[in-house]
């Protein structure tokens, strides 16, 4: 098996990150943490994972700073996983990969699950990126600028 390339000294904010999340059980992971699971045992069970595989994406999560070990709630020798501020952050990283799903992934008819506002119960707005003036910006509408390119606004014309 290959060994994995560590993208932490990279200037790109995708690439970086990737070296916490970049595979998809961890993902599923994060998701279930957001959904209330905290016990090894949980995970496991809802994920179907090998418990090696699984003690070692949380062992990463751990080490990254996006979950922690706690002692359990309950005052049982067990411990529970909780996602840290920098793990709650990684919610509109699954919104979006969600809404993505959904757009690509799934008939115009096909049931699936929808996130929705425990307020309302309504489905939750579709995510849009913004321009500082609130324009929405598609992927035509920007570009990764280098921290050294000191770049200014085009004026209006």
């Amino acid at each position: 098996m290959a060994k994995r390339i560590s993208h932490q000294d990279s200037l790109c904010g995708i690439a970086r990150p990737l070296d916490a999340i970049g595979d998809w059980w961890t993902l599923l992971i994060v998701r279930d943490a957001f959904d209330g699971l905290t016990r090894f045992g949980e995970f496991q069970k809802n994920l179907g994972l090998a418990k090696n595989i699984l003690s070692a994406r949380l062992r990463n999560l751990v080490t990254h700073g996006i979950m922690d070990m706690v002692p359990a709630q309950d005052g049982s020798a067990h411990h529970d996983y909780v996602l840290t501020e920098k793990g709650r952050g990684l919610f509109l990283v699954l919104v979006a990969l969600r809404q993505w799903g959904e757009d690509f992934f799934f008939a115009p008819e096909e049931a699936h699950v929808l996130l929705a506002d425990k307020k309302t119960t309504l489905p939750v707005r579709r995510l849009e990126l913004r321009a500082q003036d609130g324009r929405v910006l598609g992927a035509q509408d920007t570009f990764v600028r280098w921290p050294a390119e000191q770049v200014q606004p085009e004026e209006a014309s």
